[in-house]
């Protein structure tokens, strides 16, 4: 078991990105990234209101470069929720040919696709055979069925985060992707509310974000629903109902999955998730290690990884998830939250 880690293009005051990945070579099989002017499932990564950062293509490719010699796999993110009119176009079927051309002519070859449209699938299959397809997290792809709709098109499947710990439907879908020749892949620290009823807008309005950063829009509204539940102290238990995976719980998905994503694109501080991650062990507030987190909004309180009690993993991999009639999350709350 592997970890696929997400790009970060590094400020002159932060630590290179390549050398985490140096560090960690031994855990890292993939890096994930995407291209400077095209939408992605996080913010544009060089423009900002209209300022780009003209040097980004140079230091991306750059560093492509010294991943690629490392032996790492390169996971181009075409995972946008919407690419608006021209979601269907001959434009964006050209525009995506051109990437990967030039990217396979300044790196070497590309080694997957990560995609949330079908068609953008289409067009990978149609001009790059080569190159493995998978399907992201945000597809929410979490039956047989659901691959088996997209097995024309997709090689790799994210599974859907919100049965990140249900072991027998994991290991129903892994039988049915070993039987079919595909793969499953799993994200381990994602912060988001499960079951968020705010993901499609909310990953709608991401793809948008260069327009819609252009428009003047309404004041005292915050598109990020699970801050504004989180804000009440009555509802943060739920961040213990998610779909996290503590990094002393990773061992039990050993003998499931070859590669584990881990979201680092916006994180903070990348190397610490990579390093609790490849230790399996992390000392402090849980919340530091999920992308999006939320430790200011829980400060001065923490979430204290130490504090879980040892049946932790047992109860939440095997329970029957119907959350509105168990307390168990809330009595495990009471024992974790900590004021620092």
């Amino acid at each position: 078991m592997a970890f696929s880690i997400g790009y970060q293009l590094a400020e002159e005051d932060e630590q290179s990105f390549i050398d985490i990945v140096k560090d960690y070579r031994e855990h890292i099989s993939e890096v994930y990234f995407p291209w400077v002017d095209i939408p992605t499932g996080r913010a544009l990564l060089a423009n900002r209101r209209g300022f780009v950062d003209w040097s980004a293509s140079a230091t991306l490719l750059s560093d492509l470069r010294k991943i690629k010699k490392l032996g790492i796999k390169l996971d181009l993110l075409l995972n946008a929720n919407c690419y608006g009119k021209y979601s269907l176009s001959q434009y964006l079927e050209n525009k995506i040919f051109s990437i990967i051309d030039y990217i396979q002519i300044e790196v070497g070859e590309l080694d997957i696709v990560t995609t949330a449209s079908p068609m953008i699938a289409h067009v990978i299959k149609k001009h790059f055979q080569n190159i493995e397809v998978r399907a992201s997290v945000n597809m929410r792809i979490g039956t047989i069925e659901g691959m088996g709709y997209l097995s024309g098109l997709f090689d790799s499947f994210h599974l859907q985060r919100e049965f990140n710990r249900d072991i027998e439907r994991i290991r129903e879908l892994s039988e049915w992707a070993d039987n079919n020749g595909k793969k499953l892949v799993i994200l381990a620290n994602s912060g988001c509310l499960n079951f968020c009823s705010w993901q499609t807008f909310h990953d709608n309005t991401v793809a948008h974000e260069m327009e819609i950063d252009e428009i003047k829009n309404i004041e005292n509204f915050d598109p990020h629903g699970c801050w504004n539940y989180l804000s009440n102290k009555k509802n943060q238990a739920a961040v213990l109902k998610n779909s996290w995976i503590r990094p002393e719980d990773l061992h039990n998905y050993n003998e499931i999955f070859k590669t584990v994503k881990l979201a680092t694109r916006m994180h903070s501080n990348p190397r610490l998730v990579v390093a609790s991650y490849a230790a399996e062990k992390h000392h402090g507030n849980l919340l530091d290690l999920f992308e999006p987190g939320f430790s200011l909004l829980f400060a001065p309180s923490i979430i204290d990884n130490d504090s879980f009690p040892q049946d932790w993993f047992e109860k939440t991999s095997s329970c029957n998830k119907r959350c509105s009639t168990c307390s168990y999350c809330l009595e495990v709350m009471g024992k974790v939250l900590v004021e620092v």
